[in-house]
């Protein structure tokens, strides 16, 4: 299934794409999707629905974010083998934590603010990884289990703030409108296999990014196994995973940085595609 919200930022009603191409309004099944409806017996109760008698939402309305009310946002930083070697650091010996501010989630083609004295903002296309039940102390080989489906994020980044400012990443990666996620939570049962999937970003229509979730480190069992022993992942919750080669901070001669005015497109296979287009803080 292809869930999604649909709407007015705050007052989004549940969705589901439906077969016939429409968004069908799930208001009569859930109250949203967020972490209460999205684990096994949420899913259940949408996958039963007649999918086909339920209302067709105006296509031409905003998509928010895939899930609401996020309790965590953790991200996994240096992920690809392929992107490690393009910034010069070292391959991981553990996957690299850090929190992005829940502050900072969007719809998949809202507007994306660059911060108030930004010098180098940057994109990241990112599978995104949505839990469905609690995880605490699991195994590699139950962590799929645990998880709901999946999504589209761009990670976007303040190098600058990052990486030049002290202390740890996260003031560089949570400015409001720097977490851009969906358009769809795909249920982890239309992914055959979720470490072979093509993921690729455009800035003004150029193509920066065009790689594969087959070039990560640590996959998506292990990185959910491995937050579970540091901190219990409750139903909701977005891991973002990383991303392949291609950011502005790695372009030759010279990095890239992100203007205002710019376009920026991107998406991961079947996981559906987003599109934010870039705009100067103004107070």
């Amino acid at each position: 299934m292809k869930l999604l919200r649909v709407g007015a930022k705050g007052a989004e009603k549940p969705a589901i794409l439906h077969t016939d191409g429409t968004y069908r309004d799930l208001s009569s099944v859930v109250s949203d999707i967020n972490g209460a409806s999205i684990g096994a017996a949420g899913l259940a109760k949408i996958k039963a629905a007649d999918h086909g008698s339920l209302p067709v939402l105006d296509q031409g309305s905003r998509i928010g974010p895939c899930v609401g009310n996020v309790g965590k946002f953790m991200c996994i930083g240096l992920n690809y083998a392929d992107h490690a070697a393009e910034t010069g650091a070292a391959i991981p010996a553990e996957p690299i934590l850090f929190m992005k501010a829940t502050s900072a989630i969007i719809g998949p083609n809202d507007d994306v603010i660059l911060p108030k004295n930004t010098l180098k903002p940057d994109w990241e296309v990112e599978l995104g990884v949505i839990i469905g039940k609690e995880a605490k102390y699991i195994e590699e080989k139950d962590a799929l289990d645990y998880v709901a489906g999946y999504c589209v994020v761009n990670d976007l980044s303040e190098r600058h703030f990052q990486t030049e400012r002290g202390g740890q990443w996260t003031k560089g990666k949570s400015a409001d409108t720097f977490g851009p996620i969906g358009p769809w939570l795909v249920t982890k049962d239309e992914i055959k296999d979720v470490q072979n999937l093509g993921m690729w970003l455009d800035v003004d229509g150029h193509r920066y990014q065009d790689g594969s979730t087959k070039t990560m480190i640590f996959g998506v069992a292990h990185l959910v196994a491995y937050l579970s022993q540091f901190m219990s992942l409750q139903p909701g919750d977005v891991i973002t995973t990383g991303t392949p080669p291609g950011v502005g901070m790695g372009q030759k001669p010279e990095p890239i940085w992100l203007k205002p005015g710019q376009t920026m497109k991107l998406g991961i296979e079947g996981l559906g595609e987003q599109q934010q287009k870039t705009k100067a803080y103004a107070a």
